[in-house]
């Protein structure tokens, strides 16, 4: 077994989220419908990046990033892999990941596609609307997955998106393989329930065959997976597949299911949720570096349920505290 480097390596799309307030009527004029997500192509992206204001924010983002940064920020040694194009929004997806304490050090593309980018225009009244381009984060291959970094990793966790580019699919798997050849965990993230219903038999597969150790999923996702609206049949059924699933509740916390057994946690409580945008990703952080650290079922799952509890408090998918503090004051830091 390598030596290990990192608790976690997450695996993903590398998106650059742009956000930028707008005023009245340039959503309507530019032919949107607020509040929606537009995937858009190369020239739409070109277009709509020269129309934002200067004041616009620029952060690294997409859902296995969202967990690499919350790690970091947990104090746990955390690296990313994702493509990016070598183009000014590559530079800044990189610099903001480095900043935060993640290694990554994925080869850029030189050629075609623009660095991902999800455009984000802010109403007065507070609505988002999204316009995504995936551009570069979808030309991941084989030769981007390096078993030195993969072994250094106590688990390796990739988001179910990753799944749709033929040539991401296998850099999924090979990066499974190196996980498992020096002695690691392999995780996924299911990502959401539409990207279940394209992959169910797929996703099944891969947790049944032992490709991957541990699943995380909300409700919705675990209940799409086994085609089931009872919640007590769809864990039955997980816990026959996987080693280790993860799965939240919203409001009502989380549970995980190991060896059979089911733990459950209460949400830690709010006032209100501000925005749930980046709530699985950070409760993955969480739960993944409790499982690297070797807390117990139920640690991990408070310091997942803690790590979502601090992101939905505000608007953005990362933490706005050191959430090394904030596992302090609760008694949860990991060892």
């Amino acid at each position: 077994m390598t030596q290990t480097r990192f608790d976690v390596l997450t695996i993903g799309n590398a998106i650059v989220d742009i956000i930028a307030p707008v005023e009245p009527g340039f959503i309507e004029r530019e032919g949107m419908k607020e509040g929606i997500m537009h995937l858009i192509d190369t020239d739409r992206a070109e277009d709509l990046y020269a129309k934002m204001p200067q004041g616009r924010q620029q952060i690294s983002g997409g859902s296995a990033a969202n967990t690499a940064a919350g790690i970091a920020s947990l104090g746990g040694r955390a690296a990313f892999v994702g493509k990016v194009a070598d183009d000014p929004l590559g530079d800044v997806f990189e610099a903001d990941l480095n900043d935060i304490g993640v290694f990554y050090n994925t080869s850029r593309l030189k050629n075609g596609a623009l660095t991902a980018r999800s455009m984000i225009f802010l109403s007065e009244d507070g609505e988002r609307t999204m316009n995504t381009y995936l551009g570069a984060c979808h030309q991941l291959t084989e030769a981007d997955i390096n078993e030195n970094e993969i072994g250094g990793a106590a688990i390796t966790f990739m988001e179910g998106f990753l799944w749709d580019p033929q040539e991401a699919k296998k850099a999924f798997v090979l990066a499974a393989h190196y996980a498992h050849k020096n002695e690691r965990a392999a995780a996924l993230t299911l990502s959401d329930p539409f990207c279940v219903d394209r992959f169910r038999a797929e996703f099944l597969d891969l947790i049944r065959s032992k490709t991957i150790d541990y699943v995380f999923a909300n409700v919705h996702e675990l209940k799409s997976l086994y085609q089931t609206d009872d919640l007590g049949e769809a864990v039955r059924e997980i816990a026959k597949d996987a080693e280790v699933a993860a799965i939240t509740m919203g409001a009502d916390g989380a549970m995980a299911i190991h060896n059979g057994e089911v733990t459950s946690v209460p949400a830690f409580p709010i006032d209100k949720v501000v925005d749930a945008t980046g709530a699985g990703d950070l409760f993955a952080s969480g739960f993944l570096l409790g499982l690297a650290r070797n807390q117990t079922m139920e640690e991990a799952l408070k310091t997942g349920c803690l790590s979502a509890h601090e992101v939905i408090s505000h608007i953005g998918a990362r933490p706005q505290v050191d959430l090394t503090t904030l596992l302090s004051q609760h008694g949860l830091a990991a060892s």
